[in-house]
């Protein structure tokens, strides 16, 4: 098993860092976590083709999480994709990718099937190559062995008081091979995140802030809250005896400020901890 973090930004443009994006390889299938921007530029440079992906999991609707989305799918469509790929994903999920085929890509789609015909060759639409389903906790079983547990996290919802049906966040952990490997998405702690991350082999999370980072009223809200700063991570990762712990969703800072951020995280920390950056490839251990 392995991961190769595609993007390690967050909403902010950053020329450095794609949005968020993580590629789990395990027993043979290439799963993938998050769609932010450039997502499908980043699997091609990461040598895998587009069309080769076994399922897409998505933590939560915030536009840098699923930017790439859309691209991806039409992307995997124009590439001749044809069999089922199944999507997972928070509520809504489902209405999100009808919504590109039916509404955003409406017109694409059409003149390719009319192209397609003019050629005297009949073009599937790309609804037929997905299977979407909105999921909240769970596990879902996949070929070879692989087995994803899914989970709630808390991103918000409880500090903002918005329902499930108006914000709801999830998390993942991949199973195989004896290997574990959790996603966080962005979050704090609480909710099934202590599920997710209990002696998981590597926990990639969110690190948007550094410690040094925390300053103002507004920042300690957004990492007590909303999604963690690099010590929240930590102490989520140490409290689940994560073995390595790999930070993302990292907002631009100059690379000895990275380095400096992860040095002083490492003195309360038992384990492994590496600042992500795009392209990033790590077996897991």
């Amino acid at each position: 098993m392995r991961i190769t973090t595609l993007g390690t930004g967050g909403p902010r443009p950053d020329p450095t860092r794609q949005g968020p994006a993580t590629l789990v390889e395990a027993a043979g299938l290439n799963l993938l976590f998050d769609a932010g921007r450039g997502v499908a530029t980043q699997l091609v440079r990461a040598g895998v083709d587009v069309v080769d992906l076994d399922a897409i999991f998505i933590t939560h609707h915030h536009f840098d999480h699923i930017g790439g989305l859309g691209d991806l799918l039409m992307a995997m469509w124009n590439n001749g994709r044809t069999e089922p790929l199944r999507i997972f994903g928070p509520p809504g999920t489902m209405g999100i990718v009808d919504s590109l085929f039916s509404e955003v890509y409406a017109r694409d789609i059409n003149f390719r099937i009319a192209e397609e015909w003019a050629l005297t060759r009949k073009l599937d639409p790309p609804g037929s190559m997905v299977d979407v389903r909105d999921i909240i906790a769970g596990h879902v079983t996949l070929h070879r062995g692989v087995e994803v547990m899914v989970g709630e996290v808390e991103h918000g919802a409880a500090e903002l008081d918005l329902s499930p049906d108006e914000w709801s966040a999830i998390g993942y952990r991949v199973a195989a091979d004896s290997r574990s490997v959790a996603i966080s998405g962005d979050a704090v702690a609480g909710r099934d995140l202590g599920l997710l991350t209990v002696d998981a082999d590597v926990l990639v999370m969110c690190a948007y802030l550094a410690e040094d980072e925390i300053t103002s009223a507004y920042d300690e809200f957004l990492t007590d809250k909303i999604l963690a700063g690099v010590p929240q991570a930590v102490a989520i990762a140490a409290e689940a005896q994560v073995g390595l712990l790999v930070l993302t969703h990292i907002r631009q800072k100059p690379s000895e400020a990275i380095d400096t951020m992860v040095a002083r995280a490492a003195e309360s920390f038992d384990g492994t901890i590496i600042a992500a950056h795009d392209l990033l490839t790590l077996p897991v251990p």
